[in-house]
């Protein structure tokens, strides 16, 4: 029998939009993974993880034992994040089947104080150098 996972909170990504939707927003990326994020406003559904393994890493089973890992991973990593409406996509390399978990974790850690951070202020609001006059791009001159 299961016990009930302390970070229940964390729900899965299972339909192909949603997948896709997540690869439109940020991005991290490790030598073990890619990670990539779209930040939900006021949905409510809290932090929802999908795993994406690809045939050019391995046969099935090296790909289902990276999908184990990631998932074996992914509630200690997500804990402190759980409250934060996001989506999340990881995308597996061959090198976590060779990497320490505690590596792991840590790289998913990074990763999503990368792609959960608040958007940052508007052009309008930052505080930015005037445009260059006379028509002039930056850094271009011609003289």
């Amino acid at each position: 029998m299961r016990e009930p996972c302390a970070a229940s909170s964390l729900g899965r990504l299972t339909k192909r939009p949603d997948f896709v939707a997540a690869a439109s927003g940020r991005r991290f990326h490790t030598e073990r993974m890619t990670v990539q994020a779209r930040l939900r406003e006021g949905s409510g559904l809290g932090l929802r993880f999908g795993l994406t393994v690809t045939k050019r890493v391995g046969h099935a089973t090296e790909r289902n034992r990276i999908k184990r890992r990631l998932r074996a991973a992914i509630p200690t990593a997500g804990q402190d994040y759980a409250s934060i409406d996001a989506d999340i996509v990881v995308i597996g390399r061959r090198d976590i089947l060779s990497a320490d978990f505690d590596v792991l974790i840590d790289d998913l850690r990074r990763a999503l104080r990368a792609v959960t951070k608040p958007k940052s202020a508007s052009p309008a609001e930052r505080s930015s150098s005037s445009p260059p006059s006379n028509g002039e791009r930056r850094g271009h001159s011609h003289a």
